[in-house]
């Protein structure tokens, strides 16, 4: 709903910011990661992810599109909540992160409060090489000129399925980069 936030910082703290956009003051949960490129800034532009529950909507912001996205895909880890991610990424940089998955680093990924010895197991079989391919595609020329695929992804998970499925299903699909996105969403549809 929310793609960034651009304003005056009204409020600081180590894990929540107040942004007044023109006149509209926004409460947004950050990570340690965040806080510490945001803390000396007056104005500041923050990548967002709204989380709609049942009793609230709430606000995430990161300095980086890359921390956003990995937030995003520890949210899709069974057992890893919206506050168990932004705890890991307060605790880990997104590289030191992307270096204790590729490592399969359980012990570093057990340090982090509430992360036990299973959950980072799946942390690490989740990820797997999610993080590295992230690193490349995440300039802003990237984001700008999706490709068809991309943008198919895209809608399919903003219908609620999972990326995972979602990836399959578009891998499943023959000469997907010749088919226009809405013949791609179709064809992942019933690949489904």
């Amino acid at each position: 709903m929310f793609a960034y936030l651009e304003g005056n910082l009204a409020y600081k703290s180590a894990s929540l910011l107040h942004m007044d956009v023109h006149g509209v003051g926004y409460e947004i949960n950050i990570t340690l990661q965040t806080y510490a490129k945001m803390q000396h800034l007056d104005k500041c532009k923050l990548y967002t992810h709204l989380q709609v529950r049942e009793d609230a909507w709430v606000l995430y912001g990161f300095a980086d599109e890359e921390e956003r996205t990995t937030f995003r895909q520890l949210l899709n880890i069974n057992g890893v909540g919206a506050a168990t991610a932004r705890i890991i990424l307060s605790s880990l940089t997104t590289d030191e992160l992307e270096r204790a998955v590729s490592g399969e680093d359980n012990r570093t990924l057990e340090k982090v409060k509430g992360i036990g010895a299973k959950t980072a197991q799946r942390i690490i079989l989740e990820l797997k090489g999610k993080l590295t391919k992230q690193k490349n595609t995440s300039s802003p020329t990237a984001v700008i000129h999706n490709t068809t695929q991309e943008d198919a992804l895209i809608a399919l998970v903003n219908l609620g399925i999972s990326r995972g499925m979602a990836e399959n299903a578009i891998k499943k699909i023959d000469n997907a980069s010749s088919l226009t996105i809405e013949d791609l969403i179709k064809q992942a549809l019933r690949a489904l």
